[in-house]
């Protein structure tokens, strides 16, 4: 009785671990939590759904749409999932040994090619939650506001690096400001 418990116990582990250990392809680096840093984020293809709704009503909904396009069209999974807030927006990375494959528009998903930008990224922790984004936006824009150099060119939006079964608190998310001028 005791050896199959440890054996769930030990099966458990493994499966959280294989949820947060970075599996997937990275579109770009994390930034490390608490750390405020500019960095350019490649070009890419990317997959785009939109909500009229803020992004938090119904963010679910977003992901099952763009889950069953990779899914119908066997694009792999990537990491980070980036959200406009409002209106609500959606964006999944399309990984390097997809990005040749003839993918087109369906229903709600859209295939865009993204530029490359420049942003100044603030790491973070924890639930993706409106409160927590807002914290970490804030700090973000005080830091802009700080750095006169770095003109915002966007609204801040939230990136998202871990899947729905990483426990919230181990969560790891950024918000990113699109900005122009010194580096």
């Amino acid at each position: 009785m005791r050896v199959r418990r440890w054996m769930r116990i030990v099966g458990l582990i493994g499966c959280v671990g294989s949820l947060t250990c970075g599996c997937y392809e990275s579109a770009y680096q994390k930034t490390d939590v608490g750390a405020i840093e500019v960095k350019t984020i490649p070009a890419a293809t990317l997959l785009v759904t939109k909500s009229e709704q803020q992004y938090f009503e119904r963010p679910g909904r977003m992901f099952m749409r763009l889950f069953r396009y990779i899914e119908n069209n066997q694009v792999s999974m990537t990491v980070p999932v980036e959200a406009e807030m409002k209106p609500g927006a959606m964006k999944f990375y399309v990984g390097t040994k997809d990005a040749k494959k003839p993918l087109k528009d369906v229903d709600k998903v859209r295939v865009v090619t993204a530029r490359k930008r420049t942003v100044v990224s603030i790491g973070g922790m924890g639930q993706y939650t409106q409160a927590n984004i807002g914290k970490a936006e804030k700090k973000l824009l005080s830091w802009l506001q700080a750095h006169p150099e770095h003109r915002r060119a966007g609204d801040p939006y939230a990136v998202f690096w871990d899947s729905p079964f990483t426990p919230g608190p181990l969560r790891r998310f950024e918000v990113h400001a699109e900005i122009e001028g010194a580096q």
